[in-house]
């Protein structure tokens, strides 16, 4: 029979009427495994939080809590980094308002990560000198970002050496369904020096400010853009949009780039799509995009020893790929569009990622299913026509269930907290466990002795409904 029960750790809460008012009054007391419950508040002028517990759950509750930094941050001559250092292994941050993080170092961020493996999830980060900043060297060390959404990084004390977000060397970082966008003072987007590096389904853009490149990569390694919508704006300082391999080949090899379905728009009156080093690029596979705009420096710029290019729509006019509203940044093509059913589809697997796009990113900070009927539409997104049934439908709630594959014992934490139903089918369709659970406090659930075998896991409420797969061994 199935058992439920609560993971016997910790929970803390901080709010303004709680017995913790501020996050650095209990950073030094929670243990490995412990939750952290921030109350829906502003808090302003914390000293920095450095968080050295592992397996650690940091959430906001009851709406987002907004973090602002201020002066007892940016006077941190000795040790300033972040409004949150993160020191522990198998962090999970949720739900929270980091903003305004400024150290005398220039490099002040939302979360500076410093242990192994973290997961970010519908969190905010406005203003900082850098929203997320991974330092150093971490081997072995994963990096997860989603649902979140990133604005106006960067320093002008310090022009183009502090970003959106800044992953240093680690082995692998997944960006998905994630909004970054106006970093400031010639910042990125984002820049990775990961090893492997997957952009996925995420809005990346440049508006008004004076950023540099949308997408920076530039120690190489296994880099992989899809489903993306990547927009460069007329006041861009360094007007290549995507950058590989600048600052030399130092990760691991093979140096490969692939870039697939995804909608590049450049509104700057000059430009280069995917700029490469020199050599030193193995494959560079270019399909099922739609590049909009000029490229007065080239479209792809550089040499690799493998280029794969093919079923791309390319035009310096921004109206060619006929765009639903061109003028209000809705990037899905109408009817009569060159980019439907134009696309091919892209029979290879890196790093056990399908180069088929799964999902399309959905405003804000979320993603829709992506259904292909026929041949595959250029771009990141595909046609639906108003006439008919929608092909795309919002996911609801996120949930993180680990591990899986599973040996039978398992954890869930879910997103947003609140009451909810949990179902667990079978694969052919009975219903192994259905029953309410409370997704607040307590904060996560374990389950011991599934039986081996394919199973659905659904997490639904009043604030709609997600599904995931699991696999018992």
């Amino acid at each position: 029979m199935l058992l439920a029960s609560l993971l016997q750790a910790a929970v803390w809460r901080v709010g303004p009427s709680r017995s913790y008012t501020m996050c650095s009054q209990l950073s030094a007391l929670v243990k490995d495994g412990d939750s952290v419950f921030i109350d829906a508040a502003t808090y302003v002028d914390d000293a920095q939080v450095t968080w050295t517990a592992n397996r650690l759950l940091i959430r906001g509750v009851g709406g987002r809590p907004v973090l602002i930094a201020g002066a007892k941050l940016e006077n941190n001559v000795s040790n300033g980094k972040g409004i949150f250092v993160v020191k522990g292994n198998q962090t999970t941050v949720e739900n929270i308002d980091f903003r305004n993080a400024k150290v005398p170092s220039r490099n002040g961020a939302g979360i500076r990560q410093e242990g192994l493996d973290l997961l970010v999830r519908y969190c905010r980060f406005a203003g900082n000198e850098m929203g997320i900043l991974a330092g150093g060297s971490i081997p072995g060390c994963t990096i997860i970002i989603e649902y979140s959404e990133f604005l106006n990084g960067g320093s002008p004390a310090n022009p183009g050496y502090q970003h959106n977000i800044y992953i240093n060397h680690l082995d692998t970082f997944i960006f998905r369904y994630n909004f970054s966008y106006d970093a400031i003072a010639e910042g990125h987007e984002l820049k990775s020096r990961a090893d492997h590096t997957f952009i996925l389904y995420n809005r990346i853009a440049n508006f008004n400010s004076a950023d540099s490149r949308n997408v920076d990569i530039p120690n190489g390694g296994t880099a992989v853009l899809m489903g993306n919508v990547i927009e460069q704006g007329p006041n861009s300082v360094n007007t290549n949009m995507v950058a590989y391999g600048l600052e030399g080949f130092t990760n691991p090899g093979p140096h490969n780039l692939f870039v697939v379905h995804n909608t590049f728009v450049n509104r700057n009156a000059k430009g280069v799509f995917v700029q490469l080093a020199a050599p030193g690029t193995d494959t560079l596979l270019v399909k099922n995009n739609i590049f909009a705009g000029p490229k007065t420096g080239g479209l792809l710029l550089g040499a690799p020893a493998v280029l794969d290019s093919s079923n791309n729509l390319i035009s310096d006019a921004l109206t060619t790929p006929v765009f639903k509203d061109l003028s209000g940044g809705n990037y899905r093509t109408a009817a009569g569009s060159p980019a439907n059913n134009a696309g091919i589809m892209i029979a290879r697997i890196t790093k056990g990622l399908r180069l088929v796009p799964e999902w399309e990113y959905a405003d804000t900070c979320a993603r829709s299913a992506r259904t292909i009927n026929g041949k595959p539409d250029v771009g990141a997104y595909e046609f639906v026509n108003p006439a008919g049934n929608a092909e795309t439908s919002q996911e609801g709630p996120g949930f993180r269930l680990w591990p899986n594959p599973s040996n039978g014992e398992l954890f869930l934490t879910t997103l947003p907290p609140g009451t909810g139903k949990l179902s667990i089918i079978r694969a052919d369709g009975s219903i192994l466990l259905d029953e309410t659970i409370n997704t607040d406090n307590p904060d996560s659930l374990r389950f011991s002795g599934l039986p081996s075998g394919i199973y659905f896991v659904r997490i639904s409420g009043d604030y709609g409904n997600s599904t995931q797969r699991l696999v018992v061994y």
